[in-house]
């Protein structure tokens, strides 16, 4: 069982259902994705704290028939010199969500490190169904990777990143680099992330509604991505050998229908003899990286990059 929910967290959430906001299960992806849009732009206005300061710049790789565009943050040139370059899968349930979305997180991940940030725009599903987000993501981090000293990165500290759908796809693609013999990575940060698409762990029936994200929302989005459950390349808590990943932070929140999941993920990374820190935050709710205008959220993925910082170091 989880603590209490914050105060500064129900009070986002009251703010939230103030809005009038349609379950997303009730709309088209079209719909589903200029709703969160514009919310997160809504919120974005109204936190007046400038974000972090630093260059971004956008660039198109090919994949296949798609062209994928990724975003590069990097530190403000006075910062020191970047320690990582972070490869960034944002969440969504593989459905909504953008580069704007998530750029905030992205720029706070780039100041924190420093790191250069590079967010995928992967493909999104209904139109692209499972694999196409996990082929983007691959083709993305290999091109990182063969890029590492023009993009001003860390070579040696490369790092996949995401949260909720994206920690997810970063968990993944971790496996299937450790599996294909590259590229080489030294960390992986999984915010909140998806590990089990049966929906079948505890959290689920316990924060099922009123805490944000619902179980019936992440039915749609699964439904929508059109991956086997038991597809390891889908539900990372599937996959039968984890030894031998990279370094992992794995974040859950208290509140969260994906809680357990998370922290299953966390317990059998740290049973494979992986550098594992694990941090569960029990008074937040998910997604809880967006949430710059609450100071408890902005407090933990603050301690999380932190966790990251400590773990490449050492």
């Amino acid at each position: 069982m989880s603590t209490n929910l914050h105060p500064a967290v129900a009070a986002h959430l009251a703010d939230s259902a103030a809005m009038g906001l349609r379950p997303y299960e009730e709309l088209t992806p079209a719909d589903a994705r200029a709703q969160f849009t514009a919310v997160a732009a809504a919120r974005r206005g109204a936190d007046h704290r400038p974000p972090p300061p630093g260059s971004v710049a956008d660039r198109a790789i090919e994949v296949g028939d798609r062209t994928v565009v990724l975003r590069i943050h990097r530190p403000e040139p006075a910062a020191r010199p970047a320690v990582a370059t972070v490869v960034f899968f944002r969440g969504g349930g593989w459905v909504i969500g953008d580069l704007d979305t998530h750029e905030a997180l992205c720029r706070r991940i780039s100041a924190a490190l420093p790191a250069v940030v590079v967010a995928v725009d992967y493909s999104l599903a209904p139109e692209h169904p499972f694999p196409a987000a996990i082929e983007d993501g691959e083709a993305a981090t290999r091109w990182v990777a063969a890029h590492v000293g023009e993009l001003g990165g860390d070579p040696d500290a490369l790092v996949v990143a995401g949260d909720s759908a994206g920690g997810a796809m970063a968990a993944v693609i971790a496996r299937r680099a450790r599996d294909a013999g590259g590229p080489s990575l030294a960390g992986q940060l999984l915010l909140y992330p998806v590990t089990d698409l049966t929906m079948s762990h505890a959290s689920y029936v316990e924060m099922a509604t009123g805490k944000g994200l619902t179980a019936a929302t992440m039915a749609w989005f699964i439904g929508h991505y059109g991956a086997p459950a038991d597809d390891p390349d889908a539900s990372p808590l599937a996959a039968e050998d984890l030894t031998g990943l990279p370094p992992a932070v794995v974040t859950t929140a208290g509140h969260d229908p994906l809680r357990d999941e998370g922290d299953a993920y966390a317990h059998r990374l740290l049973d494979a003899g992986v550098p594992t820190v694990h941090r569960r935050h029990d008074g937040l709710v998910h997604a809880y990286a967006l949430m710059d205008a609450v100071p408890p959220a902005v407090q933990a993925i603050t301690a999380d990059l932190a966790a990251l910082t400590d773990l490449l170091a050492s």
